[in-house]
């Protein structure tokens, strides 16, 4: 899997964990001010950065819908994504950003945010932007790895206690 889209797959994973998802944020409307705070804090974390492959695959899946049964239109349907991309790049990026900006602002105060921003800009924050998604997928694998084994274990747990019911697996 490419690294960006591991990094996409791994920072939406770490929305959802946190409770930060665009139906929490409109919960609360949080001011202006703590969403330009916000929109700070995801461009230091370079999480401004997610925006882009969610934008290119928009428009790619949508492309990719009528090729199968237009395939005489093959060249022309990448055409007009490729002007989509031009229309829509930027100003989606900017969308998504603004939709990330308001979930945070939803979720931390306009001081926290500002704090948060002053973190990231320490010696620490920037290790932790570099590091915490490294990390994040070398826990995720650590625990499909686990996961695996226990499935494992579960299955042969079934099929002795089900072979004891007199029902072979």
């Amino acid at each position: 899997m490419h690294r960006k889209t591991i990094s996409l797959v791994l920072f939406i994973a770490a929305l959802v964990c946190a409770g930060v998802t665009p139906f929490a944020a409109q919960a609360q409307q949080p001011s202006p001010a703590a969403v330009a705070a916000a929109r700070e804090v995801i461009v230091a974390k370079g999480a401004s950065a997610i925006a882009q492959p969610l934008v290119i695959g928009v428009i790619e899946s949508a492309k990719n819908t009528f090729v199968p049964t237009n395939p005489n239109l093959t060249r022309e349907l990448n055409d007009v994504a490729t002007a989509l991309h031009r229309e829509f790049d930027a100003k989606g990026n900017n969308e998504v950003v603004d939709q990330l900006a308001r979930a945070y602002a939803a979720h931390f105060t306009e001081q926290e945010l500002k704090d948060l921003l002053l973190f990231y800009k320490t010696p620490l924050g920037q290790k932790v932007i570099k590091e915490e998604p490294i990390a994040i997928e070398d826990g995720l694998k650590s625990a499909q790895r686990w996961a695996d084994a226990f499935s494992e274990i579960v299955m042969a747990r079934i099929r002795t206690e089900m072979q004891k019911k007199g029902h072979p697996l």
